[in-house]
């Protein structure tokens, strides 16, 4: 069976109850309009051991620079929803072609604390891709493998003060590679949400 087919089982199987996943960050009290839609790819490639593409940010953006990221952003009006938004971010930011990736289909949404509520678009793309980050967006281009990121003995729960508020939030350290915040929260929902890939 291929990665996709068992893929597309875990996450279409029923179970006998829902996951506990964790909650979407809380909203910051401002006026103004609700969340902005965003979407971001996860792009899994097909390899005897599936990993996760992901990339840091450049210390010099405005919002939450040097974090480790999903390649993607704000919905724009021109795409037709999530699953053109992730795929355009994603060629934008890292040059990875929107031929190349097999749509497996959306996970759990989640909220960010800086305002947007993003969809994760679940793809699998093939091993060897030459990716290219895109300057002034991607400072770095990294693999990390399904079975540690999933693996509940690397999710460390970690808490502290932030614009006067206490939070909570959880990290995963890969070879040094810190991954924590929403896209630690996107990645261990998603875990829950999957049957042990190494099942067939």
């Amino acid at each position: 069976m291929s990665l996709a087919d068992r893929l597309r089982r875990a996450l279409d199987a029923p179970s006998p109850g829902p996951p506990a996943l964790i909650p979407s960050d809380t909203l910051e009290e401002e006026e103004g309009p609700g969340p902005e839609p965003a979407a971001v790819l996860v792009a899994i490639i097909d390899q005897p051991r599936p990993a996760l593409i992901l990339t840091r940010r450049p210390e010099t953006m405005r919002r939450h620079p040097g974090q480790v990221a999903f390649p993607g952003g704000r919905i724009d009006a021109g795409d037709d929803g999530p699953i053109a938004a992730a795929l355009r971010e994603a060629e934008e930011e890292i040059g990875l072609p929107r031929a190349a990736v097999e749509i497996i289909g959306l996970a759990d949404s989640y909220r960010t604390v800086t305002g947007f509520t993003v969809t994760p678009v679940i793809g699998i793309i093939p091993p060897g891709l030459a990716l290219v980050a895109h300057p002034g967006e991607v400072d770095e281009i990294f693999e990390a493998p399904l079975d540690h990121l999933f693996d509940p003995a690397n999710h460390v729960e970690r808490s502290g003060v932030w614009r006067s508020r206490e939070r909570h939030w959880l990290e995963i350290d890969y070879l040094g590679w810190r991954i924590w915040g929403a896209t630690a929260a996107m990645i261990v929902n998603l875990g829950r949400r999957l049957t042990p890939l190494g099942a067939e």
